[in-house]
């Protein structure tokens, strides 16, 4: 299935959020240059979020001021206030993320205010971001359910995406923050942005708690979203979502996609890549492609030794 969809990386992002070890600014530079040199089209590196909630998150700055111009063309910064646009945009970020949850009661845990804050806040982010340059996502998490208030009702998703308050931004983010949804899920809330905003791209993020990852982002894909974000090895998660595990790994939607850039050669060599992040940070590695890879059926020329 080849698709003009494309992959965003996140594993430098959502995917350390959970984990009980850091990586230093050199190890991530390579992680990203790495993941650059395999032909990863888009990579979320870091984000703004307070270091002392998200210590993963520390070195995001340096990160963003050991890359290239050309490699930060690639890279996405997550962000949840104009400050943090300013910030990040001053450092050499050229693609901002401005993230807020469609439930005020994981907006309040995540960001600590409430959704009509930060909406309120999005034109000063639009206008920070356009004067450097930069691109900014509108990313809406709970946008399927909430870990505090349950099911989320579609409309307040929509609701947020018509908002004139979000004029200016480059795409939408919906979000299964949780993993809860499936694919039929997927599908509607897609096609349903995609139809309110042709102008703009649609990112799906999904997680895999419910083993339903690679099939939303296959519904997601085939209901008109241009990227899907995963991270290798299926790591990450929200410190403030209880319930929520892994991302959909990385290598599992390359997988089921095939884009044109990808080879056997380049899945073994993304495998690898996450097989040792995962060793130094001491998590297990959850693809499903990876396990594959790793298998005995060696007349598959997917199957690395």
């Amino acid at each position: 299935m080849s698709t003009d969809a494309i992959l965003r990386d996140v594993t430098l992002r959502d995917g350390l959020q959970l984990t009980g070890g850091l990586l230093s600014t050199e190890r991530k530079v390579g992680i990203v240059r790495a993941l650059i040199a395999a032909g990863v089209p888009a990579i979320e590196i870091g984000s703004m979020a307070r270091p002392d909630l998200v210590p993963p998150m520390a070195n995001t700055i340096e990160l963003i001021e050991a890359l290239t111009p050309e490699e930060l063309e690639r890279c996405w910064v997550w962000v949840a206030t104009p400050g943090h646009v300013e910030k990040a945009a001053a450092a050499g970020a050229k693609n901002l993320q401005y993230c807020l949850s469609v439930s005020d009661a994981h907006n309040e845990a995540n960001i600590g205010r409430t959704t009509e804050a930060s909406m309120a806040a999005l034109p000063d982010a639009v206008a920070h971001a356009r004067k450097a340059g930069a691109k900014l996502q509108l990313c809406l998490a709970t946008s399927f359910t909430c870990p505090f208030e349950g099911r989320i009702d579609p409309e307040r998703v929509l609701k947020l995406v018509a908002d004139p308050r979000a004029e200016g931004v480059s795409d939408v983010v919906i979000c299964d923050t949780l993993g809860h949804a499936v694919p039929q899920e997927v599908t509607d809330l897609v096609s349903r942005t995609v139809a309110l905003k042709p102008d703009l791209g649609v990112v799906y993020h999904g997680h895999d708690t419910w083993g339903m990852g690679v099939a939303n982002a296959l519904a997601a894909i085939a209901a008109g979203a241009t990227m899907v974000d995963g991270a290798l090895a299926g790591l990450g998660g929200c410190p403030f979502a209880p319930g929520a595990s892994g991302n959909t790994a990385s290598e599992d939607i390359l997988f089921a996609t095939r884009p044109d850039w990808l080879t056997p050669g380049t899945l073994a060599e993304l495998v690898t890549l996450g097989e040792g992040i995962i060793a130094e940070l001491g998590e297990d590695n959850r693809s499903k492609a990876a396990q594959g890879a790793r298998s005995k059926a060696t007349a598959f020329e997917w199957v690395t030794s």
